[in-house]
C-alpha cells in the first residue's frame, strides 16, 4: 500500500492539502483541499474526498456553510480534477471565499 501526504504553499495565506493511498496501484483514498489562512487559523476553502465512500467536493464560505457535489469519477479521475483544479483556480476561490462566496 502506498501513501502520499504533503502541504504546499500556494502563495501567501493559501496552501494545498494532498493526501492519497493506493493499493496495487488503484487509488483507493484521496483529499485535496484548498486551505486560506484568516486570522492565524488555517480554514478550508474547496476539498475533494472520497469520505463517505463516494467521491465529491465540498465548498466552504466564511459562514462555516459547505456546500456538496457528488462527482461521477473514479476516485483517480478525481484526485487528478482536484490536482489540476485547484492549482489552476485557487486564487479565484480565494477571492470568491474572502467575498464570502462559495468558491
Amino acid at each position: 500500500m502506498g501513501e502520499k501526504a504533503y502541504t504546499r504553499a500556494l502563495g501567501e495565506d493559501a496552501r494545498k492539502r494532498h493526501f492519497h493511498k493506493t493499493e496495487r496501484g488503484k487509488v483507493i483514498s484521496f483529499a485535496v483541499q484548498l486551505e486560506v489562512k484568516i486570522e492565524g487559523t488555517w480554514q478550508p476553502v474547496i476539498r475533494y474526498d472520497c469520505a463517505h465512500d463516494f467521491s465529491h467536493i465540498d465548498r466552504y464560505n466564511m459562514r462555516g456553510e459547505q456546500e456538496k457535489e457528488a462527482l461521477q469519477l473514479s476516485y483517480a479521475e478525481s484526485l487528478t480534477l482536484a490536482d489540476d483544479d485547484i492549482d489552476l483556480n485557487w486564487e479565484t476561490y480565494k477571492t470568491r471565499f474572502l467575498e464570502g462566496q462559495f468558491p
